[in-house]
């Protein structure tokens, strides 16, 4: 009997044993390994990440191994989507480190929202794009002129949510724009 217990005890003992040894590593644990400096990049992938190139090598390796993705990825895009991509690049290129934040945040919040709130803001970007341009640049005026209100719940006060990273869910994070807001009455 002394014998089963032992036996038993080493079999439960290996089983908790190697179940710890079996729990998947958490992504905090896994580390993105360093990515290719801007010299060692490809020309087609120069020619596809070219807006990033004053930047690049200071990007952290996961961003890097994301836009390495999408610069895998670009030839098989429609002319729309390669052209949309790279005008993210430039915009991204032209926000501050604190723009970028608040629009990761934003994204990240987004992404969060039930469908109802994401549709709805989607509609409210469309509206927006709709806009003409000297109404989208007067809201542009005014929106940096008072303190923004974020769409998004949860980000920092004066944060502009960007709603086209709705849009956008593969992409990076989109620049932070005003608000959409309905065409003023006449």
């Amino acid at each position: 009997m002394a014998k089963y217990h032992f036996v038993a005890a080493v079999v439960l003992g290996f089983f908790l044993i190697s179940t710890g040894w079996a729990q998947a590593t958490s992504p905090s644990v896994i580390a993105t390994p360093p990515q290719p400096m801007w010299s060692e990049l490809t020309v087609p992938q120069k020619v596809v990440l070219a807006p990033l190139s004053d930047e690049w090598d200071s990007l952290e390796s996961y961003r890097q191994k994301k836009w390495l993705g999408i610069a895998a990825r670009f030839s098989s895009m429609t002319p729309d989507e390669q052209r949309r991509i790279q005008g993210q690049m430039q915009e991204w290129r032209k926000l501050t480190p604190e723009e970028r934040r608040i629009a990761r945040e934003n994204y990240k919040t987004a992404r969060k929202l039930p469908a109802e709130k994401k549709q709805e803001l989607k509609q409210k970007w469309e509206e927006y794009l709709s806009l003409p341009q000297e109404e989208k640049e007067k809201l542009k005026q005014q929106a940096s002129r008072s303190p923004a209100q974020s769409v998004l719940p949860g980000t920092p006060a004066g944060a502009v949510a960007p709603e086209a990273a709705l849009l956008l869910p593969h992409g990076p994070a989109s620049p932070v724009l005003p608000p959409p807001a309905a065409p003023a009455s006449p």
